[in-house]
């Protein structure tokens, strides 16, 4: 079984039912709703096609809902486009109408973007394919000397080399998406470009009081956010690494190691973590990834991310489902490298909840004594999210009466979601209805060891506290007795 779970943005290409049927058959485990295109009612229709459609696939597919945050983008030219000259004056200009632009000058949707930068900042656009100079700023016009340029076109993005632009995480467009994303259920709301905890305090204050209980994942995508990237992390469910425009402020030879400390740190913080941006990009309109994008998702693999995210190869590509099955082909390869099996997490660290020492507990115990399986019994899945922390090749299957729970888990890596609501209060009883349930999914056999977690008090929030080892097959017996 993959661990690693697949992302994959929803889109136009994927509204055929057909071919939404065929992603969900090749394996992705959640989808993405991109707010930076499209309307409220398109992601409604979208989300509740694929909840419909994964129910008639037996599977559970969760909802991530992606805020755009602040548009700190160009505007639009008057022909489309321009070609920019290396060495040649070009005005980003605040002032000038929105479809105003000439190979001279260009509007901003920014507006303040001249109050910061100032002379000898470099302004990286289309994603650093253009580089501007700043040679002086002058009211609302950022004077630029062209030093790298090109075709330019309409809306877009502006980055400033090391960050610093002041633009709000959270936009007013952002604030009435959090109320569409709560109406949804979404499972997981992204908040773009945050830079500090307390952006990420906001988002999680307004999707609450829009009626939202889905986790909030905080996209690192700004320079500053790595200064202060364990605060954010810490009052955050998830974390993207959003390598897109954080490989343009910071320079892209920087990425690999700074992706292989987000991961690092968010999996040592017990936090679920997301890798994502141009990982399969050929296959839009090809039907095989190039081998530099087979070993970035595999390396992605072995840094320990949670799950692999796909953009436009599955909203606007030619392939959706052939991208999904490459990439999971990727993912199994690299998950049986011994790198993905073993793990030191946390082994010299004090636990603060029994729960929490149950988990751990319990990965250790597995990864030594041969189980085959573990069923954890979980409420809100805290327990089966700890599990998911220690690199192992042992499935853990997360039983739950609650949906949203087994939502929430499709992006846990290597944690399996499991509708179970057992109506005794018998734990012997219970034991043996959670292995019956294995058996029947095929995970276990007879003679198998099998983990099971569960609290004492049934229904419980965070009440975990016991672990059981068991033999398939000798529950019964168990049971029968009482014991």
């Amino acid at each position: 079984m993959r661990r690693t779970k697949i992302v994959a943005t929803l889109g136009p290409a994927t509204d055929d039912p057909k071919v939404l049927d065929d992603i969900i058959a090749a394996g992705v485990d959640v989808v993405r709703i991109n707010f930076s295109h499209g309307s409220h009612e398109e992601h409604t229709a979208r989300v509740e096609t694929v909840r419909n459609r994964a129910r008639a696939h037996g599977r559970q597919v969760g909802v991530l809902a992606d805020l755009q945050g602040p548009k700190i983008r160009i505007d639009r030219f008057l022909e489309g486009k321009i070609e920019l000259i290396e060495g040649e004056l070009f005005i980003l200009d605040a002032a000038l109408d929105s479809k105003s632009g000439t190979s001279s000058r260009v509007g901003i949707a920014y507006k303040d973007l001249p109050n910061d930068v100032k002379r000898g900042d470099t302004l990286l656009l289309d994603d650093g394919r253009i580089v501007l100079w700043v040679d002086q700023v002058d009211g609302s016009e950022v004077r630029c000397k062209v030093i790298v340029g090109g075709e330019l076109s309409d809306k877009k993005g502006i980055n400033r080399q090391g960050g610093g632009l002041s633009a709000p995480a959270l936009t007013e467009k952002d604030r009435e998406d959090i109320k569409c994303a709560a109406a949804l259920g979404a499972d997981y709301v992204a908040i773009s470009f945050p830079r500090t905890a307390a952006d990420v305090e906001e988002a999680r204050e307004l999707l609450r009081a829009a009626g939202g209980q889905g986790s909030i994942m905080a996209k690192i995508e700004r320079a500053e956010a790595l200064d202060v990237l364990e605060e954010i992390i810490s009052v955050s469910d998830a974390i993207m690494v959003a390598r897109g425009d954080l490989g343009v402020e910071i320079g892209d030879a920087e990425l690999p190691a700074v992706q292989k400390r987000i991961i690092s740190m968010a999996r040592t913080m017990d936090r679920v973590v997301l890798t994502a941006t141009q990982m399969m990009e050929s296959m839009i309109n090809n039907q095989i990834p190039t081998r530099a994008e087979v070993f970035d998702v595999a390396n992605a693999v072995l840094d320990g991310t949670d799950a692999v995210m796909l953009s436009a190869e599955t909203a606007a590509g030619k392939y959706p489902a052939k991208v999904i099955k490459a990439m999971d082909r990727i993912c199994r390869s690299a998950e049986k490298q011994r790198l993905a099996k073993v793990s030191d997490h946390r082994i010299n660290t004090r636990f603060r909840r029994s729960d929490e020492a149950i988990a751990m507990a319990s990965m250790y115990t597995a990864n030594h004594l041969g189980v085959k399986a573990i069923a954890a019994l979980t409420e809100s899945g805290s327990t089966p999210l700890w599990m998911s922390r220690i690199s192992s090749g042992i499935p853990i299957y997360a039983l739950t009466g609650h949906v949203e729970t087994r939502r929430k888990v499709t992006l846990y890596r290597g944690v399996y979601p499991v509708s179970f609501d057992s109506q005794t209060t018998d734990h012997a009883e219970i034991n043996k209805e959670a292995i019956d349930e294995l058996v029947r999914r095929g995970a276990v056999r007879k003679g198998d060891l099998v983990i099971i977690t569960k609290g004492d008090l049934l229904g419980q929030h965070g009440g975990t506290n016991a672990m059981k080892i068991a033999v398939v097959g000798e529950l019964e017996l168990d049971a029968n007795n009482g014991s």
